[in-house]
């Protein structure tokens, strides 16, 4: 699929400030420096949509992008930085929750686990957050271009385990660096036949 539009909306604080038109969203959760920024601006075949930096922590609001007019992409804070303050990391809290209830029904969530590290105890946590609030996360395991193709499948099954995935559920390895694995992951929130807690076949390779 080609993205025709692409456009900032709004960086939501409050709950007033957040849209409520009905349009489906697609929402990008998960580490800070996982690379949300990048995969989202690879995704949509843009440079500088979602700000991108080398420092981590820096999207500190719940950023909505609209695309064809007819869906938005949302970016969430990341979670997991350390240099900021304990009021601040809950205030992000805040926000992602009544953000994530808000759109209960609406939002298809896509949580991003580093493949470098095969993820951290806080994916898990963040996993288990979201089934909570009866989402059923699409997991992608970012910078596997940084992965030997060997060790490959060892690090997917290491992440699945480490988030406790049911047996049928899906992960999509990805690189927003060479583009792997971003059209598939793209086809597949994009398609309607395609419920949360469904997966595709081969979900693992």
């Amino acid at each position: 699929m080609k993205v025709r539009s692409a456009r900032f909306v709004v960086s939501a604080v409050r709950g007033a400030d957040l849209p409520r038109d009905g349009r489906p969203q697609i929402v990008f959760a998960g580490r800070s420096n996982v690379g949300k920024s990048s995969l989202i601006n690879r995704m949509l075949g843009r440079k500088n949509l979602a700000r991108t930096s080398s420092r981590p922590g820096r999207t500190r609001t719940v950023n909505f992008f609209l695309i064809d007019e007819s869906w938005y992409v949302v970016d969430l804070p990341g979670y997991g930085y350390a240099r900021v303050s304990k009021r601040e990391r809950e205030a992000w809290g805040r926000s992602v929750e009544r953000y994530l209830r808000s759109a209960a029904g609406l939002a298809r969530v896509v949580l991003l686990v580093d493949g470098k590290v095969a993820g951290t105890p806080l994916d898990s946590e963040a996993y288990a957050y979201l089934r909570s609030l009866k989402f059923d996360p699409v997991v992608a395991v970012t910078k596997i271009d940084r992965i030997g193709r060997g060790v490959r499948a060892r690090t997917l099954a290491e992440v699945a385990e480490l988030l406790g995935m049911p047996s049928a559920a899906a992960l999509f390895p990805v690189s927003s660096r060479t583009g792997e694995g971003v059209a598939r992951l793209l086809g597949v929130l994009l398609n309607p036949e395609f419920s949360p807690g469904g997966a595709p076949q081969n979900p693992r390779t």
